[in-house]
């Protein structure tokens, strides 16, 4: 058979027919879930090909040209996307309605009662992992095996939604093949730009070496999600494993994207994994996308310069210590000036996100989030609304007080819901000044101007030139 994959991972302002896309310039990494799902349909002899929705110009001129050979179409849908994926599955049953389409992702896995009456055109949902189960599937269509079968799917029977069995987590991480990064090669000069600059050296790719997170925080979904261990338990591949792959890639990529919940959790593993990246003595990039503040250690941090790390990137969310308690982040602000600092002295661009709308939040909270990044050595800060998004504690508390209701998707913060003490237009309004008040500093373009002369790395400076 031959799958044609979907990555479906914004929503667009615009006319899904358009030409070109406002994200394109902004695509850091590939989507590494097709690329394990992709070789898990390889390795059982099925023909695969990926289509990446942001770095398309005519996305369904593409999704045409490659439904002509294909037998299943399989997308990856987040709840942002869900309008868009759902307008896309039934302009593709309207070129073939008997292609069979599924889908997966954070939305189906999130919303795995009801993701079949929001996008009608789909035919099989998963919930969860799917490198196992997409092979399942693939059998099912083939007549080989019973789709009720199958674990952690939810599927048509005519006019009617059926469940298959309880979804299951895959324990062993080190058991999945690698990803099938060959599949976007096509797009592969894309990847890694911000603002239509690079930030690291191109070819850049991803790895996955965790999944899920130890951690809590009131406003994320990744440890509530219902009926799927998958999203609650943190489990870790080794550091055998890791460095395996890492040595398959370092012939051909220059840059590699950790996207991991939360890389330094286990500082032992993290260490082993650096001491074999400097024996390794590779010139790889590495960018760790999540990493906690109470991970900054001297030692390893020492390590993770010396195996040429370039970004770490934190969630501080807040300048207030009672708000960081209120999200249950379980670090002080010592503790994030500590680790910042740190980073700093080695020279890593640290990337931070902030929040602003807790439902404690006043207007003086805001503006000590604001000079508390505005004091940090940071890089990178980006401010935004809080979110209520479903599964979260958050987003179960305000259910409970019917604040919202439980068909609904991510929602803004606002105080006309009781869900915080300003409108959401006025939270993106504080956002933005956040925005501004952090980039257009005479002390920040001090300070990113003198740190890019101690690197000899001036690839920031253009990233920035292009976001002012």
């Amino acid at each position: 058979m031959k799958f044609v994959l979907l990555n479906v991972s914004t929503t667009f302002d615009f006319d899904i027919y358009s030409i070109k896309r406002p994200n394109s310039s902004s695509v850091l990494a590939p989507p590494l879930g097709l690329l394990y799902i992709g070789r898990s349909l390889e390795d059982e002899g099925h023909n695969v090909e990926i289509i990446d929705s942001p770095l398309e110009n005519n996305l369904m001129d593409a999704i045409k040209k490659s439904i002509n050979s294909a037998d299943a179409i399989g997308m990856q849908i987040y709840t942002y996307g869900c309008e868009d994926a759902a307008k896309i599955t039934q302009n593709i049953k309207e070129i073939d309605s008997s292609i069979p389409i599924i889908i997966g992702g954070p939305h189906p896995t999130i919303h795995s009662n009801k993701v079949l009456n929001e996008i009608t055109s789909a035919d099989i949902s998963v919930e969860g992992e799917g490198e196992h189960v997409i092979k399942d599937i693939a059998n099912a269509l083939q007549g080989r095996k019973k789709i009720s079968e199958i674990h952690g799917v939810h599927y048509r029977d005519k006019s009617v939604i059926k469940k298959g069995k309880p979804p299951n987590i895959i324990k062993d991480l080190d058991s999945i093949p690698f990803p099938s990064r060959h599949l976007v090669d096509k797009y592969e000069k894309d990847y890694g730009k911000v603002n239509n600059s690079f930030l690291f050296k191109p070819l850049v790719t991803a790895i996955e070496t965790t999944r899920g997170c130890p951690y809590k925080c009131r406003f994320c979904s990744r440890n509530k999600i219902k009926n799927i261990s998958a999203f609650k338990h943190y489990r870790k591949r080794s550091s055998s494993s890791v460095l395996q792959e890492i040595y398959e890639l370092v012939e051909k990529y220059r840059s590699l994207y950790i996207v991991d919940e939360n890389f330094l959790a286990d500082k032992k593993r993290a260490i082993d994994i650096m001491d074999g990246l400097i024996e390794l003595g590779s010139n790889i990039e590495l960018l760790i996308e999540g990493a906690r503040i109470d991970s900054a250690d001297r030692v390893l941090y020492k390590k993770m310069k010396k195996a040429n790390v370039k970004l770490i990137g934190y969630g501080i969310e807040s300048g207030n210590q009672d708000v960081l308690d209120f999200y249950n982040k379980q670090i002080t602000l010592e503790q994030i000036r500590k680790a910042i600092n740190l980073c700093n002295e080695m020279n890593f661009i640290t990337r931070a996100t902030f929040i602003l709308g807790a439902p404690i939040e006043t207007k003086q909270h805001f503006e000590k989030t604001i000079k508390f990044a505005c004091s940090l050595p940071l890089d990178i800060a980006i401010f935004r609304p809080l979110s209520y998004c479903p599964g979260s504690d958050l987003w179960d508390e305000a259910v409970k007080q019917g604040k919202i209701m439980k068909n609904e998707k991510i929602i803004i913060a606002d105080s006309e819901r009781d869900l915080s003490n300003f409108k959401a237009k006025e939270l993106k309004e504080f956002s933005s000044n956040a925005f501004k008040r952090f980039y257009i500093r005479p002390k920040y373009v001090i300070q990113e101007f003198l740190k890019m002369i101690r690197s000899n790395d001036f690839r920031l400076l253009k990233v920035g030139f292009n976001y002012i």
